[in-house]
């Protein structure tokens, strides 16, 4: 049974126990099938109050572009290293689309997308996802995003898998809210069976000097450290931390969610996460309401 047309929601919450849990737009994205770091989505998003994230990725003359992947060949139309590239280079290429047969929209820069956030809604928020670590992208590097960032109170969020990143961020921009993305070096320990030294390495690194405002955790680790005892997200609250499950989205959006689908989103509902990561948001919300005004 097909849900509710998607395109009644904005995309940007759903209620839940008297509170909002905010849908992330994953790469600009509010359906899969909308364009990879799409400006007009980053302009309705600001818009709407929506929360958002980009990538970034660092060129050769220490500007950053946004791009997830370090190479070009599949997000656009170039090909090789991104680092290996100046901004007036990759100035010229366009992201692939799919299903456009001719590459029309060119690559964002961190300054377009500056530009773009100085009239956003007050509770628009984007996240900057910064792929590479603090030796590649070296000193011109960190000087261009401490220029960038730096001044007027921008609706931004910074974070990456490298702490000694965004703690010399947070030296340079201590005003600019900081994530933590401990993820990967969680599920590394719990693969091994060290439950107890993931949540030590969690609340190490909960009250070390990055001291973030959100944590960024992915929802399958969230469930499955469960089954071990380990509630990640009561520890992150317990540190006045929001936390943001990533990345939900739904296998089918035109027939909303599927029985296991919906006991999963809900156990992260339930355990009270502040911020779902989603490719579909639109979607999601819908299937939501659908599933809620259904009981």
């Amino acid at each position: 049974m097909a849900i509710m047309n998607s395109e009644r929601y904005q995309g940007t919450s759903i209620p839940y126990d008297n509170r909002r849990v905010m849908l992330k737009w994953h790469r600009l994205r509010r359906r899969q099938t909308d364009p990879l770091f799409g400006a007009d989505n980053l302009r309705a998003g600001l818009q709407l109050g929506a929360s958002m994230e980009v990538d970034l990725r660092v060129t050769a003359d220490g500007d950053f572009a946004v791009l997830h992947d370090d190479i070009l060949d599949e997000e656009t139309d170039g090909i090789g290293a991104v680092a290996a590239h100046q901004r007036r280079v990759l100035a010229g290429l366009r992201y692939n689309d799919a299903g456009v047969s001719r590459y029309e929209r060119p690559l964002l820069f961190l300054d377009n997308l500056v530009a773009l956030l100085r009239d956003a809604h007050p509770q628009a928020l984007l996240q900057l996802d910064i792929k590479d670590d603090l030796a590649t992208i070296g000193t011109r590097g960190l000087g261009r995003l401490v220029d960038t960032l730096q001044g007027d109170e921008l609706p931004v969020i910074v974070s990456g898998d490298c702490n000694d990143l965004i703690l010399a961020l947070g030296q340079h921009l201590p005003n600019v809210a900081r994530g933590l993305e401990p993820s990967f070096r969680l599920m590394d320990m719990l693969a091994k069976g060290d439950v107890r030294g993931a949540e030590a390495l969690l609340r190490a690194e909960l009250a070390g000097p990055v001291q973030p405002r959100m944590v960024y955790l992915h929802w399958k680790m969230v469930l499955d450290a469960l089954d071990s005892d380990l509630d990640l997200v009561a520890i992150c609250h317990g540190e006045g931390k929001q936390v943001d499950a990533w990345t939900f989205t739904l296998a089918n959006p035109a027939e909303g969610f599927t029985d296991a689908e919906w006991r999963a989103f809900s156990r992260l509902l339930e355990l009270g996460v502040d911020q779902i990561t989603t490719d579909e948001a639109l979607a999601t919300e819908a299937a939501y309401t659908v599933r809620v005004g259904s009981g």
